[in-house]
């Protein structure tokens, strides 16, 4: 097996170098591995699980089926069953469990639009535990719906089992009023989210942090609460948890708002809970537009696009940094296309050129998680909600946890600005992991690697300065392509294999081809690659 392998990995490159009918061009990504210009935390991939229930439905698709936290991992019990009664129920969860434990740990966030509307089964609420029913005259349209704690102890026992690391969005609505101008005015009752807290807290639940509210900074998604409000509801729930957590060694973090960046709205909730008071800004990126744009690939492909967001995590570092807080920032949910992305496309591959991106772009801006929505779900899920086989982004999502270290490298690129380029120090490893992204489909990038690209500007002046790595030596490849060569393909080409999970949920090993680090990295057509290089010059990652 080792052997044939071996093999493979050698015929993928030989073809690789042939480069078939694509035009070749040369090309510099420049690494200054001195010192590092921004640093993430170690579990940055991180990924959501949302409310919606089945009946949630975008342009008359309904995307969700049965991926919602209140019956999602419901098979996961009668797997537990399973070992005690025969026929076995459906034990396709088995992929689901192995997805999230390859990660060690996974963080998952679990909220999204209806968690302003979710309320907790712990008795105070004196009605019964209903779940969501559709309603179209109602905000989102869907009533109040309840999470009974029993539902509560099983997702604990999941993320237990899985050893997923968890952030939990609470309801930020309760206890408010409507106003005329649309928003909702008076402080937030957290007498609910107050129980469930306590209750978590006494089971012996870890909970990574508590996070207020979905999408209601700024202009707001369905409604919005003022930033002076917002911020007095923050500092009362940072009273809260250091109440309920006192004397405990690992305290919950504090999140918020987990709404769309507004530079206004989130200077004054950051200035009002310096220093120390709020742990997190979160904010949301749907960058592409409507999960029923038919031109989502296009943008994709084009280099000047993804630039767009740029703006946002340099603008939200700025404001961090001026406000003398302690808070760092997260993406807490990004889809890329709302409304529950478009199939065939937000669950391709083709995605991982704008989710690869994300994570690269956002890590240089000293952005310390990325949660992607979603972990299982609509038609953005890292894993297909009927059969839990993982997307090609879950793939994506996984090489980055395993070779991206938390320090970041500055990276140019000279050739093209077809090609994306970011660089790490090498996760628990000597020397650096480099990420080259082609958004061309006729060009084959041949790139050599130079340690001096913070101070180059063309390809004439690196190729003076590059500093030649030692005769012999190797570094790993990971190249990314689409089966058939279909951007719009939902299965991965990792060194011209096939990432499936197996017959017994296991996902299936990832495994670099070994090149001659003095040779140039082949960059094919709408491909990715991931190259770890072990010697690479870097004092910062030493």
């Amino acid at each position: 097996m080792e052997m044939r392998r071996f093999l493979g990995g050698l015929c993928f490159l030989a073809l690789l170098r042939l480069g078939g009918a694509a035009e070749a061009v040369v090309g510099v990504a420049g690494v200054d591995g001195r010192r590092a210009i921004a640093a993430t935390d170690e579990d940055f991939v991180c990924a959501t699980m949302d409310w919606w229930p089945p009946d949630k439905c975008d342009y008359g698709t309904c995307s969700w089926g049965l991926a919602s936290l209140l019956n999602l991992v419901e098979n996961f019990s009668l797997q537990i069953l399973s070992k005690f009664f025969s026929p076995p129920p459906d034990l396709s969860n088995k992929i689901l469990l192995n997805a999230v434990r390859a990660f060690s740990p996974l963080k998952l966030r679990l909220g999204g639009s209806l968690q302003d509307k979710l309320v907790y089964g712990t008795g105070d609420g004196g009605g019964p535990c209903a779940p969501f029913v559709k309603n179209t005259s109602e905000m989102f349209g869907f009533t109040q719906g309840c999470l009974p704690l029993h539902r509560w102890d099983e997702l604990n026992a999941f993320f237990q089992k899985s050893g997923a690391r968890i952030v939990f969005g609470l309801n930020a609505l309760n206890g408010r009023v409507p106003l005329p101008d649309g928003s909702m005015g008076g402080p937030w009752d957290y007498t609910n989210a107050a129980s469930l807290i306590r209750y978590t807290a006494s089971k012996g639940y870890k909970i990574h942090g508590w996070e207020l509210g979905n999408e209601l900074s700024g202009s707001g998604v369905g409604t919005k609460v003022g930033a002076d409000q917002y911020a007095a509801d923050v500092i009362a729930l940072k009273s809260l948890v250091d109440t309920i957590y006192q004397g405990n060694p690992s305290k919950p973090l504090v999140l918020a708002p987990g709404g769309f960046f507004d530079a206004g709205w989130f200077t004054e909730v950051i200035v009002k809970t310096r220093p120390n008071l709020l742990n997190v800004v979160t904010h949301h990126i749907y960058n592409l537009g409507p999960g029923v744009d038919t031109h989502l690939i296009e943008k994709i492909l084009n280099p000047s696009y993804l630039d767009g967001m740029v703006s946002t995590f340099s603008n939200l570092q700025g404001i961090l940094k001026s406000a003398g807080t302690s808070a760092v920032a997260w993406v807490g949910e990004s889809g890329g296309a709302y409304n529950s992305g478009r199939h065939l496309v937000t669950d391709s591959f083709v995605f991982s050129f704008w989710f690869l991106d994300q994570l690269g772009m956002s890590a240089k801006y000293d952005t310390k998680s990325y949660c992607r929505q979603s972990l299982i779900g609509g038609n953005y899920g890292l894993l297909n909600k009927e059969t839990f086989q993982p997307n090609p982004d879950y793939y994506s999502a996984l090489l980055w946890h395993r070779l991206m270290g938390t320090k970041v490298l500055s990276a140019t690129f000279n050739g093209t600005n077809m090609i994306r380029a970011y660089a790490h120090c090498a996760k628990d490893s000597p020397g650096i992991t480099l990420l080259l992204i082609n958004l061309s489909g006729n060009t084959t990038s041949q790139v050599s690697v130079t340690s001096e690209g913070a101070h180059a500007n063309t390809v004439k002046k690196h190729s003076r300065k590059t500093r030649h790595l030692a005769a012999g030596s190797m570094r790993e490849e990971y190249h990314l392509t689409a089966k058939d060569g279909s951007l719009q393909s939902q299965v991965m080409l990792l060194n011209g294999r096939a990432l499936v999970a197996d017959e017994n949920g296991e996902i299936p090993r990832l495994e670099p081809v070994k090149v001659d680090a003095a040779q140039p990295i082949a960059v094919a057509p709408y491909s990715i690659v991931f190259a770890h290089i072990h010697n690479f010059p870097a004092p910062a990652c030493s």
